[in-house]
């Protein structure tokens, strides 16, 4: 690998970590929903989470993704985000992992990441900043790469970000470059998606995983490399 790199950016679901991303969203969306169905029904609860949605991928960078997120999820039926946020908590305190079952651990994660870091790069999970950092550390945990193992330069969540990936924009990928203080040029991004590997326009380096679960032979990007998770041993 070009000896100008240095921080390694990694995208975590279908890169670190298998998932069958179909049902885990309609599964995450169902169990949400279920911790405050007393209070509004899954049909307009699933509708409010899509429009919050919606909302934070056209963040302009003016406020974090979590302030466009509430600003365009409450009231929640005449509730305020104080009288709700509890019962977010408590949903990825005890429910969220229930998710785990529609993931499955790349055994060669734990090998990347560990080499990543015995070479000297800056390593930052680069995952879509949808969820708040429990959820993204849960994961990381199923992947066998946890936060308490490894110090990450950075891990990308709904509360630290101003942008998400886009195929329409570059603004995430700027403000992780401003934050880790690299050109892009030092900067290698591994993923599995067109909107990983939209960081080449950037300068960045890319690194397309090939992934059985998703057409991942047909991205319109042309990364500098790809292959399975385990042929960037090679690179580093």
């Amino acid at each position: 690998m070009d000896s100008q790199i240095k921080a390694i950016l990694f995208d975590l679901d279908g890169t670190l970590l298998e998932v069958n991303l179909d049902l885990f969203i309609s599964h995450y969306l169902k169990l949400l929903a279920q911790s405050v169905a007393h209070i509004i029904s899954p049909k307009k609860f699933i509708a409010k989470i899509q429009k919050a949605s919606k909302a934070v991928e056209e963040n302009d960078g003016l406020k974090t993704n979590i302030e466009i997120y509430i600003d365009a999820f409450f009231p929640l039926e005449g509730h305020s985000h104080e009288e709700i946020e509890p019962f977010f908590e408590k949903f990825y305190e005890k429910g969220f992992s229930n998710l785990r079952q529609y993931t499955r651990r790349k055994p060669e994660a734990r090998k990347v990441i560990q080499t990543a870091f015995n070479k000297g790069y800056d390593v930052v999970i680069a995952t879509t900043p949808l969820l708040p950092l429990t959820a993204i550390e849960q994961r990381l945990e199923w992947a066998g790469v946890p936060a308490e193992d490894f110090p990450y330069r950075l891990i990308t969540t709904i509360e630290n970000s101003r942008a998400t990936k886009s195929l329409t924009n570059l603004h995430y990928y700027e403000k992780i470059l401003k934050t880790i203080g690299y050109p892009a040029e030092s900067c290698l991004m591994v993923g599995d998606e067109d909107k990983d590997l939209i960081a080449g326009q950037l300068g960045m380096q890319t690194f397309l995983i090939l992934n059985s679960n998703k057409e991942s032979n047909q991205n319109k990007m042309e990364p500098t490399y790809k292959g399975e998770l385990i042929d960037l041993l090679d690179l580093l």
